[in-house]
């Protein structure tokens, strides 16, 4: 148990001064967006759809080891395989359907993010502590529909940007010129026992002040850990001409047109190690997470490399005719319930790659995504570019002129080779990010910008896909073709870029 001592001084306003110290760090891509929640429903498929960001470990269910173990994240710092997620926002259009509601900047859906913050929050002479191994929580109520007060109520804000309105506790009713941008604070203050608790909320509390996001920790909680802070900028704008009834028509994926039930998770799985020396040295109040010299940091390019298939076979991009999951849109204020029957899909699939499967039909195999630069191609054979490029017709051009590689990029172009440097080749682990839709077919994938879908001519016992999915026994990204089959955790009782944010310097 750690220890801690209580220093009782005056509370500090709730918007934090240029002086505090914290560090923001991006997550520059999505790792993955589907009904999965680990810590609500290990083991299993969760009620409504998420964005998750972070390390490439995160499945159904995982334990801290596994987490360490991953091969990358969607976040820069690479000391830290902690996973990050909220509930996706969707727009629902007046004839019932609903679409996801990218993040700013990023056009097409793709890639998402967010934006998490590190604050050192603590009372004069009081030493914050590091996240310990194995500890998660959740914050917000999923169910909740109206304002109940209280700390943990008023940790969830949402800001209309360019706007010279005030942060509200709904999703505003209004318009907002810059995007909408969904913030939620998570309680900072342990009992110092259990690393999760049957709600994932009470081992937890907020300080005991009128802020959520400053003061004294309770004596029941007498440990206090770095502060955690979530954002979220929409791209809500790309709906101003879609708005009707006078209301505004955003929900999110629990049903909840209200931002009342606004929620976020946090698996912890950094190196304890250096993030207590982050929260103890990092001190600089610009936020500014390269003037922190404990960590280091991966590359934006490499943080939107980090993906994982999807394991729930159901569609989550695009239109839908309902929220995925069983998600009545409910306004309250009485909080939501769940339906008593519910058809959506409830088993765990095998990951559902985004490539061709053509070992069969054609005998070439996918690679993976690797890269490319118009400076030195990776590959020099013959090439071609199509509006109505498909990944067979690609195939099928390389095949004909002999080669035994087949590339495709940025929705409409073809390469061909008969070798693939090593050094442009997909990372073994690393899904890439080679999502971009395929100009002659949009249920396929045809690499990205930079970025290539590589097949393979292969032969029988050789002819074998490279799906990206969750290792039974590391929890790591790795080319499996089996089930998810990780085992629920075992918790100790005892022991894209973002503009500047809320917590920013002046």
């Amino acid at each position: 148990m750690y220890a801690n001592t209580l220093t009782l001084a005056f509370g500090l306003v709730a918007t934090i001064s240029p002086a505090s110290a914290f560090f923001r760090m991006s997550c520059h891509g999505r790792l993955v967006r589907e009904r999965l929640d680990p810590i609500v429903n290990p083991g299993a498929i969760s009620g409504h759809v998420h964005t998750i960001s972070g390390g490439s470990a995160f499945g159904a269910s995982m334990t801290f080891e596994q987490a360490r173990a991953a091969k990358c994240s969607s976040c820069e710092i690479k000391e830290d395989m902690s996973n990050y997620w909220t509930p996706q926002l969707y727009y629902a259009a007046k004839n019932g359907s609903f679409i996801p509601v990218p993040v700013a900047g990023d056009g097409d859906d793709s890639n998402g993010g967010m934006t998490v913050y590190y604050l050192q929050r603590g009372e004069p002479g009081e030493k914050l502590k590091a996240f310990p191994p194995g500890f998660r929580m959740l914050a917000g109520d999923p169910m909740k529909r109206n304002f109940t007060g209280g700390l943990d109520a008023q940790a969830v804000r949402f800001a209309c940007l360019d706007s010279a309105r005030d942060e509200t506790t709904s999703l505003p009713n209004y318009q907002c010129p810059g995007g909408l941008r969904a913030q939620i604070f998570f309680p900072s203050c342990w009992n110092g026992k259990d690393l999760d608790s049957p709600n994932h909320r009470s081992h937890m509390s907020y300080p005991n002040s009128q802020h959520y996001d400053n003061g004294p920790c309770p004596a029941e909680y007498p440990v206090h850990l770095v502060s955690i802070f979530y954002e979220i900028l929409y791209d809500t704008p790309r709906f101003k001409n879609d708005w009707y009834d006078n209301k505004q028509p955003f929900v999110f994926a629990n049903g909840d047109p209200t931002g009342y039930g606004f929620h976020g998770d946090f698996v912890n799985g950094w190196d304890v190690a250096v993030l207590q020396k982050a929260v103890n040295n990092c001190t600089d109040d610009s936020g500014l997470v390269s003037r922190c010299g404990e960590v280091t940091m991966f590359t934006p390019d490499e943080c939107r490399s980090c993906k994982l298939p999807r394991v729930v076979d159901e569609p989550v991009d695009g239109w839908q005719k309902r929220l995925p999951g069983c998600n009545p849109v409910s306004s309250g204020p009485e909080r939501a319930v769940a339906p008593p029957t519910c058809d959506a899909t409830n088993q765990l699939s095998s990951p559902i790659g985004d490539f061709m499967d053509l070992t069969k039909s054609k005998g070439w195999s996918y690679t993976g995504c690797g890269t490319d630069n118009i400076g030195g191609r990776t590959f020099t054979g013959k090439s071609m570019a199509s509006d109505d490029i498909t990944v067979e017709k690609c195939v099928d051009f390389c095949s004909a002129g002999g080669f035994v590689y087949a590339g495709l990029e940025y929705g409409r172009e073809c390469y061909c080779d008969n070798t693939l440097d090593p050094a442009k080749a997909p990372k073994e682990g690393i899904m890439g990010n080679c999502r971009m839709r395929c100009a002659g077919d949009p249920t396929q994938f045809c690499g990205a910008g930079g970025v290539m879908s590589i097949y393979h001519k292969c032969d029988g016992s050789t002819c074998e896909n490279a799906v990206f999915g969750v290792s039974s026994t590391s929890g790591s990204p790795s080319p499996v073709v089996k089930e998810n089959t990780l085992s629920s955790p075992t918790l100790s009782k005892t022991g894209g870029v973002m503009r500047r944010g809320r917590y920013a310097k002046a």
